[in-house]
């Protein structure tokens, strides 16, 4: 038993300084995913209103009266296309994810902007496994969590390991997930 104490400290310490950095991104990237009803983690928007007195009615010629638009609000050379979702309102799509919508009866519109928010695009990315090689990566991590949780339970001995204090908390840690699954299942 002293000789699977002591591997199982040797192994939790080693496997874990080698997946700190993993597992701050994937605990940030959790928290973030989280939350979506809340908030978007990936990007910020940011919202420019306007008035334009530009004819922008549906006709032929209409792409280079949006370009007149675009250097007013814009850059012309951010313009990836356009469409109208109804009569009343053309809606423009640029460079970056973003796009404006102009009321073409009124002049008023808005141009909605998206910017990657730093760390947590990043950290999403990869949380939602990009290509095969990241998906090995990650089971190669998670199993690295599963032996982080088995030899926890031999690194202590006594009162505080799983014979003692820690055997309850361990015991917690397992009926806490059963019983949410109970009520909210």
């Amino acid at each position: 038993m002293k000789k699977l104490r002591k591997w199982s400290r040797i192994l939790h310490r080693d496997i874990g300084y080698f997946f700190i950095g993993t597992t701050i991104l994937y605990g940030i990237s959790g928290i973030a995913l989280n939350h979506l009803s809340d908030w978007n983690p990936n990007y910020s928007v940011e919202i420019k209103n306007f008035t334009t007195t530009l004819n922008l009615e549906n006709s032929p010629s209409v792409k280079t009266t949006i370009l007149a638009l675009l250097d007013n609000i814009d850059n012309r050379d951010n313009y990836k296309k356009h469409y109208y979702p109804d009569k009343n309102k053309l809606k423009i799509f640029i460079k970056g994810g973003s796009s404006i919508i102009v009321n073409v009866n009124s002049g008023k519109g808005y141009a909605e902007y998206l910017k990657r928010r730093p760390l947590f695009y990043e950290a999403n990315f990869l949380h939602y496994n990009p290509n095969r090689i990241w998906t090995w990566f990650s089971d190669i991590f998670a199993a690295a969590l599963i032996l982080f949780a088995i030899t926890s339970l031999f690194m202590v001995k006594g009162k505080k390991g799983i014979t003692g204090r820690g055997g309850i908390y361990t015991a917690l840690g397992i009926l806490l997930p059963i019983l949410f699954l109970i009520f909210y299942l």
